[in-house]
């Protein structure tokens, strides 16, 4: 987590609130999935009619390799098993790459909102309206 984040220090100002949170409690409480071999993580909180995208971490060194993207499939398949419509997530203002990233997967912002501490965040949320397509492959009915 902390070689994931440690970057953002300089961006951001400060040290990123993922670096803040308590990981005990996440893990004990079942939020935290981590990808085989450590390679990343994703924070996934169930709230009411939404999945709370808390946390996505790679890597430094896997940045670029499609992980992150990975961990954000795995959450919208996580939304649809659990019945949730929808994921919404929140990121530091100043993390461009990363809003980015979540508007090419069809996120949209929703607002912003001034947090303690002098942080600032992009609040987004994606809508997921229908199943997503299965491959078709010999033998599937």
């Amino acid at each position: 987590m902390h070689d994931a984040y440690e970057p953002w220090i300089e961006i951001v100002g400060m040290r990123p609130m993922p670096m803040e949170a308590d990981y005990a409690a996440l893990i004990a409480a079942g939020h935290v999935h981590v990808m085989d071999g450590l390679e990343g993580l994703i924070v996934l909180v169930p709230e009411d009619g939404v999945l709370l995208v808390d946390n996505v971490a790679v890597r430094p060194e896997l940045h670029g390799k499609g992980l992150g993207r990975g961990l954000l499939a795995y959450a919208e398949q996580e939304a649809r098993r659990l019945g949730l419509p929808a994921l919404r997530l929140y990121t530091n203002v100043r993390m461009t790459s990363n809003i980015a990233l979540y508007t090419a997967l069809g996120y949209v912002e929703t607002g912003r909102e001034e947090l303690t501490g002098g942080r600032a965040a992009v609040l987004m949320r994606k809508e997921l309206t229908q199943e997503p397509e299965q491959p078709e492959e010999p033998g599937w009915p």
